[in-house]
């Protein structure tokens, strides 16, 4: 027999293994449970935190093993050698959606042609770099285009409540096989780390490598190849270093390039504007504060040696939700624009999560509705609509940039957003592209900033001393999903309106992070192998 349990602990209990047994055994018992304490074995599955009161604790799930000896879950699949011989799938960006779409083209024996825009990790270190340091925006290689996809430089979360997209264990065990840390299969929000998650993502390059796939960098798709303008019959590509012009062919397209890749949207758009479809998306800020503080907010004062502390707040306001989006505890706000005149910011994390500070996006959704008409007139002139939100999404960041200095955000203290005033001084910040004080409050759309100031309140009341002093807002957070999905079928991953083309991740739409990226590539590719094996 096998079966789940949980306990409660206090923090100081945690490595007491005599009081953990007897806990748990007293579950058992609970359960009428038949067992002999030599016939029993526990396995730790997952620990999470529970602060919401004075008393910490630590809720802790196990897997009780009853006459049975534990196996080994989630085995890594066994992956097939391909040649030229095999089929082939061309895979548009090397993201956590591309890369497991990938390994899961492998396993059936299909050979992946990746194409990705952006440099390798160890080359994207550099570009990165150059943002902070001088102001430079690679427009192919940056935060968010590379290997390894956005998340790579940008925090290496991989919590999710995508339990019904597939596997979440699968995801997480195929990252442990490549490197990451062990804690990753139990921790209850589990993370790798900005600082880890780059050679993490080579050892698994090596291994498509290795296994006889291919992996084109600074390969830019530039247009759709096809018939009668319904069948994708490949991708036309231009190499960002030379300019060199080459067509890749393949029998399918998986099309995950990322929820920054403005351009392929405006190609999708002219190819085919009934692929695309308009969608609830979120913009905002993001709000940084001085670690300490926060823990001190979470775990009620006391220090339990628990890490960094987490938040999640959400409210609604005037018909609109807004709340946090990755929490960044112990972590850095960094530059993620993709072109040299706009300001776009995003969170990260070290594996440690020791910063100095806390930040989170906090953001207001914004549906189709909102958008201002200009934009939607603008998105008719190329015969697409669905794409207003796109340009409108383009225009703050623009505007976020003309009210910053280069890469230097404009930002504001919360506080003197709250009272309309000009932020005189500002405090340090983990921001390391620097910061100019700038009234947030007068220049963000109205609709976005009118619904944070009601917001705030809102979570102050439920985390005393969220307003303070030394809560500083930093513009603008604009990349939490992308304002458009490009349509496809539910049952076939399929395109709906080009056929051979399987959108998939969160450019496409259906995915947010990288666990649920990561299934959604996989799915798409078991259905890619499912069209052409059949075949």
């Amino acid at each position: 027999m096998i079966l789940e349990i949980s306990i409660n602990l206090l923090p100081q209990e945690e490595k007491n293994e005599k009081v953990i047994n007897r806990k748990l055994f007293e579950q058992l018992e609970n359960k009428n449970i038949t067992f002999t304490r030599e016939n029993t074995t526990f396995v730790f599955v997952k620990k999470s935190i529970d602060a919401r009161r004075k008393q910490v604790k630590l809720f802790m799930r196990y897997k009780a093993y009853i006459d049975e000896l534990p196996g080994q879950e989630n085995k890594i699949p066994e992956w097939k050698t391909v040649d030229d011989k095999c089929k082939k799938v061309i895979v548009a960006g090397s993201g956590p959606a591309g890369l497991f779409g990938a390994f899961t083209l492998l396993e059936k024996g299909i050979k992946p042609v990746i194409i990705e825009r952006g440099q390798t990790t160890h080359e994207r270190k550099r570009d990165i770099a150059k943002i902070s340091t001088a102001g430079i925006v690679d427009g192919n290689s940056n935060y968010c285009f590379g290997e390894g996809g956005a998340g790579t430089f940008s925090d290496g979360k991989l919590y999710t409540r995508s339990n019904k997209r597939g596997s979440i264990n699968s995801v997480l065990a195929l990252f442990h096989y490549f490197g990451a840390d062990e804690k990753i299969l139990t921790d209850a929000h589990p993370h790798i780390g900005t600082d880890k998650l780059p050679v993490i993502i080579e050892n698994m390059r090596n291994k498509i490598l290795e296994l006889g796939g291919e992996i084109h960098f600074n390969t830019r798709l530039e247009s759709f190849i096809t018939e009668n303008s319904t069948i994708v019959k490949g991708v036309h590509t231009v190499n960002t270093i030379t300019g060199e012009e080459k067509d890749f062919y393949g029998d399918a397209l998986l099309l995950a390039t990322g929820h920054s890749a403005f351009d392929i949207y405006e190609s999708l758009a002219k190819t085919n504007p009934e692929s695309l479809e308009a969608k609830t998306f979120a913009v905002g800020v993001r709000v940084e504060h001085p670690r300490e503080l926060i823990d001190k907010i979470q775990f009620h004062g006391k220090n339990e040696n628990l890490g960094a502390a987490e938040y999640r707040l959400v409210t609604q306001v005037d018909g609109r939700g807004v709340y946090s989006f990755c929490m960044c505890p112990g972590g850095f706000v960094v530059p993620s624009a993709t072109e040299k005149d706009e300001i776009v910011v995003n969170g990260m994390s070290s594996a440690k999560r020791n910063s100095r500070w806390s930040n989170a996006a906090i953001v207001v959704e914004t549906k189709p509705e909102d958008i201002p008409q200009e934009f939607v007139e603008k998105a008719k002139t190329i015969n697409c609509p669905q794409m207003a939100g796109l340009y409108w999404r383009r225009w703050l960041e623009q505007e976020t940039f003309k009210h910053g200095n280069n890469q230097q955000a404009p930002a504001q203290l919360l506080t003197d957003f709250l009272k309309g005033k000009e932020s005189q001084t500002l405090p340090q910040s983990s921001y390391t592209a620097g910061l100019t004080s700038s009234r947030l409050d007068l220049w963000l759309p109205e609709q976005i900033a009118n619904r944070l100031k009601k917001a705030f309140y809102d979570f102050d009341s439920r985390m005393k001393g969220y307003i303070c002093d030394q809560a500083l807002m930093i513009a603008s957070e604009t990349r939490t999903s992308t304002p458009v999905r490009i349509l496809r079928d539910k049952e076939s991953c399929q395109s709906m309106a080009l056929k051979n083309l399987y959108p998939a991740g969160e450019g496409a739409g259906y995915a947010g992070g990288i666990v649920s990226s990561a299934m959604d590539g996989i799915n798409s590719c078991l259905k890619i192998a499912q069209a052409l094996l059949e075949k």
